[in-house]
C-alpha cells in the first residue's frame, strides 16, 4: 500500500492560535470557517494535494494537534 503525503489536524484540541497558518511554504493551511466544540475556529489544510509535508506546521504548533505523513 502507497502511504501518501499529507497533514492532519485534530481539529478539536486546535485553539486557533494561527501560528501553523504562517509558517507553510505553501499558504495553503487556513482557519476554518467552523467552530470546533471549544468555541475555536480549527486550522486545516486548505489544499491537501499540494502539500509537501515539510512539518513545519506540527513543529510550531504549541498543543501538538497536527501530523504529518510522508512516504518512506
Amino acid at each position: 500500500m502507497e502511504q501518501v503525503k499529507r497533514v492532519v489536524f485534530d481539529e478539536e484540541r486546535c485553539k486557533g492560535c494561527e501560528l501553523c497558518t504562517t509558517v507553510c511554504p505553501k499558504n495553503i493551511v487556513k482557519m476554518a470557517d467552523r467552530i470546533n466544540s471549544h468555541g475555536y475556529h480549527p486550522a486545516e489544510v486548505a489544499a491537501q494535494e499540494e502539500c509537501i509535508s515539510c512539518g513545519l506546521c506540527a513543529m510550531i504548533c504549541p498543543d501538538v494537534v497536527i501530523r504529518v505523513y510522508r512516504p518512506e
